[in-house]
């Protein structure tokens, strides 16, 4: 497994070459896995909820009608969805597609699921965005503040994992915290788990990626 001073060096060593812009720059864990056999099936999909929120938490797209609407406007969710918008995104391929790559996380009515599938599953499915579906008196404040402080890891058919653990925003030990969650759910989802991983870099927005072997650390 990744040692933390190790992390903590790769991060530290990212920051440092990133240049400096007027803006607040991403942090991105990479993983390259290895002795995988893609051909066989690979789909790894997790939502991990991270140690330290990032300045621009995830953005919620909520499907709902009536009562359960309107808590998820009173959270604060990003958008609600009612079931005559849903209907017309039916027919708006162009608008449906922008709403699946403009939000981070889906939820559900449980009982508008079937309605979510025919207008948006097409978008949704590929990008591995389906809804979480939630029943009535859900408890939408607490599901939202867990999905806001969450990341998507993804990787399917493919032997490279990316995917953001902040921003500069939050310091080296923040950020190692947020990668270890990572690193941690993406080892579960892995046949060998650690010994899948091949290398791992930490990247800043603007600087060049900081890397580290696996492989020589099991060799030394």
């Amino acid at each position: 497994m990744f040692e933390r001073t190790q992390l903590k060096l790769l991060t530290k060593k990212a920051r440092q070459e990133a240049s400096h812009h007027n803006f607040r720059q991403s942090a991105e864990l990479i993983l390259i896995l290895r002795d995988i056999d893609v051909k066989k099936g690979l789909n790894i999909n997790e939502t991990v909820m991270l140690p330290h929120t990032p300045t621009k938490m995830a953005t919620i797209c909520m499907v709902a009608s009536g009562e359960m609407g309107m808590r998820a406007n009173k959270v604060g969710i990003d958008r609600v969805i009612g079931p005559e918008q849903l209907d017309r995104l039916s027919t708006n391929k162009r608008e449906a597609r922008k709403i699946a790559r403009s939000y981070d996380f889906f939820l559900s009515d449980t009982a508008l699921m079937s309605s979510v599938g025919r207008s948006l599953g097409q978008f949704l499915g590929p990008k591995g965005k389906m809804p979480t579906p939630l029943p009535y008196g859900a408890p939408l404040e607490s599901i939202a503040s867990r999905f806001r402080n969450s990341v998507r890891v993804k990787a399917k058919n493919q032997l490279d994992i990316s995917v953001k653990i902040g921003d500069e925003g939050l310091d080296d030990e923040q950020l190692v915290d947020n990668a270890t969650a990572i690193i941690s759910a993406v080892e579960r989802k892995l046949p060998q788990a650690d010994k899948n991983i091949r290398n791992a870099a930490v990247k800043f927005t603007m600087g060049r990626p900081s890397k580290y072997s696996m492989i020589s650390q099991k060799q030394g």
